[in-house]
């Protein structure tokens, strides 16, 4: 129910056919027959910026939405409404904005701008009453009006763009205004409606994001963790800013990102295991001290796993199978969490 509610009120009602069909049912008026507008007038791609929607009549309808990666005409957005997490590419190509990637469950942060797995039109040009087009599932998609009046938390708006979906499940209008983007989402559920209207839009801000960092106590031979904040800014490399994170050891830990470590590259491969890639450095520190090889590799495989959600992580240095002499892996051969006994350092 959580994942129904937040991919319908953000645009995932199905795939669109790529062509638009507005032959038949343009309107004669030459006002609003022709449009110098683009697409991109009614979307703007801004980085470091945060978006809240206040919902009403579903507790799921209120969500935040954060551009965690951005390009000249796309757009990453991590979208969440407090139960669960999406990830949602959009794209402005060719006249038309494409939804071409969404991912539930995405906790983590990863870059997706190029994974395009899917097409779905949620506005093309022209920008006049009557474009229409339809979906893989059979709704129709269409501009209903390009004059409508919205008044959300976060301003009034002239001048809006309806966007109706009519369909047996996928009935819908979506709001979208000049400068502004998605400003209001209308879903009817039975005898009532749902919807998300913008509230508040924060620009250079950072995302905020608690993550559990794994560390060998300094007396004993076990693991402990420290929750800690850490901020993102839009295009940030989730692993470069993790790996300067990570080498500040708390009192009475060990480090773990020995020397001038760093992660080359950090993600979640679509079999669910995460892959972490040190630099060669990581291999010449971890030399000096083998005795504490074992668990420093624990720990590196516990903050990647909590991270990522997965219980397998493929370590790799310079892209090559991890061999430190000491211990060496097979190729895509993945070590396993172990998160018992772990206690926070706090505790």
């Amino acid at each position: 129910m959580i994942c129904l509610f937040l991919t319908v009120f953000t645009g995932c009602w199905g795939k669109g056919d790529t062509t638009p069909d507005t032959s038949s049912s343009l309107p004669e008026s030459s006002s609003e027959a022709e449009s110098g507008e683009t697409v991109g007038d009614y979307f703007p791609i801004e980085n470091d910026t945060r978006y809240t929607y206040q919902g009403a009549g579903n507790e799921y309808a209120t969500y935040t939405v954060y551009n965690d990666y951005i390009s000249e005409t796309q757009v990453q957005q991590r979208i969440d409404n407090g139960g669960t997490v999406v990830a949602k590419v959009i794209s402005i190509s060719d006249g038309k904005l494409v939804q071409t990637f969404s991912r539930g469950e995405t906790y983590h942060r990863q870059n997706y701008l190029n994974e395009a797995a899917e097409e779905e039109i949620l506005l093309t040009e022209p920008i006049v009453v009557g474009t229409s087009w339809t979906l893989e599932d059979g709704s129709t998609r269409s501009i209903t009006s390009v004059s409508a009046a919205v008044s959300t938390p976060s301003g009034d708006y002239e001048a809006v763009v309806e966007v109706t979906t009519e369909g047996t499940n996928n009935a819908s209008r979506q709001y979208y205004a000049k400068g502004a983007g998605l400003v209001k989402v209308v879903y009817p559920l039975g005898d009532t409606e749902v919807s998300s209207t913008l509230s508040a839009v924060e620009k250079n801000v950072p995302l905020k994001q608690t993550v559990r960092f794994f560390y060998p106590d300094a007396e004993e031979q076990t693991i402990v963790y420290e929750d800690r904040e850490v901020e993102f800014h839009t295009n940030d490399e989730t692993g470069i800013v993790l790996a300067a994170a990570y080498k500040d050891a708390p009192a009475g830990t060990s480090a773990v990102l020995l020397g001038n470590t760093m992660i080359n590259s950090l993600s979640l491969g679509d079999d669910g295991r995460a892959s972490v890639d040190l630099s060669q450095a990581f291999l010449t520190e971890i030399g000096a001290v083998p005795e504490n090889e074992e668990i420093i590799l624990q720990s590196i495989v516990n903050t990647f796993g909590y991270y990522f959600g997965t219980d397998q992580v493929i370590l790799t240095v310079e892209r090559q199978p991890y061999d430190s002499g000491t211990t060496a892996l097979d190729e895509d051969e993945a070590l396993k969490t172990n998160f018992s006994n772990a206690a926070s350092v706090s505790a």
